[in-house]
């Protein structure tokens, strides 16, 4: 089992500590999936005892010169990592003017991730600062529990509003209670809402588009006949909506969010090279 790779361009290199940094604000730990293709980070919480989910895929082309993996097996070119994703963010962190960035999956009393930031200086020979990020090898009997999570048919899906604006509404919000009621229909209109004893505060979003998979009824049960000004709505944690919406570095160009009615609110997060996919389940 081998892995090495190798950043030499800064905006790659800034990019990849950005997508590291937002996952290290929803994840205490996560598991690193490597591919020969792509990378991905997991936070496989059951959602059943109300823990949130993520998905987070990058394609490894789009952020690396160099990447070379050998997986546990011929058949299985796979590994699979445990690891603290705030240690990476935090290596990541000493390489913001660095000349190139190698990770390599190394053996030092404990397997680790071994970032070594090489830095300019005066002198001819660069400086090299190695991180040693502790990791643990997740056998390959333990990888089904780490697939990607499905998506249960969705009542709406609709465009976020700006997320600048929608985290500013959160955190006025959070103050007040500890749950917020996500409501969307097929018209493009979202609502932010919630109730206490004393307030009940509603934030109202129009014309937010829905995507157009909302009116394909491949996979989605069908929506001719539905009210398109009819609700869905799902009571979520405000706390773990707060932290995405907080965390959030990878500037996507496209954001959406699916409602299973009283079931989950499914976020995505689209940019070029990387998607991430987060789950928060609802509050009976």
């Amino acid at each position: 089992m081998r892995f090495r790779a190798k950043i030499v361009d800064l905006a790659c290199l800034n990019h990849f500590s950005r997508i590291i940094n937002t996952i290290a604000k929803l994840a205490k730990t996560c598991i690193l999936r490597l591919t020969v293709c792509k990378l991905y980070f997991i936070l496989s919480d059951k959602v059943a005892n109300g823990g949130a989910s993520m998905w987070c895929e990058l394609s490894q082309g789009n952020f690396f010169d160099e990447f070379q993996m050998e997986g546990v097996a011929a058949e299985h070119n796979e590994i699979y990592l445990e690891l603290v994703p705030e240690n990476l963010s935090r290596a990541l962190k000493t390489a913001q003017n660095a000349k190139a960035v190698k990770i390599k999956l190394t053996n030092k009393h404990c397997p680790c991730l071994s970032v070594a930031v090489e830095l300019p200086s005066l002198s001819s020979s660069s400086r090299i600062v190695t991180h040693d990020i502790p990791v643990g090898v997740i056998p390959r009997r333990m990888w089904n529990d780490f697939r990607e999570p499905s998506v249960p048919d969705f009542d709406v899906s609709i465009y976020l509003p700006a997320l600048k604006t929608m985290k500013s509404v959160v955190e006025r919000m959070k103050n007040l209670s500890n749950f917020i009621v996500i409501e969307a229909n097929l018209s493009g209109e979202m609502n932010l809402k919630i109730e206490t004893d004393l307030v009940s505060i509603t934030t109202h979003f129009k014309d937010l588009g829905n995507p157009p998979w909302a009116s394909e009824d491949d996979c989605q049960s069908n929506t001719q006949d539905r009210d398109l000004e009819s609700m869905a709505e799902a009571c979520i944690d405000i706390k773990k909506l707060q932290q995405l919406l907080a965390g959030q570095q990878v500037n996507p160009t496209k954001a959406l969010c699916n409602i299973v009615r009283k079931r989950i609110v499914h976020f995505i997060l689209l940019h070029e090279e990387v998607s991430l996919q987060y789950f928060i389940p609802a509050i009976a």
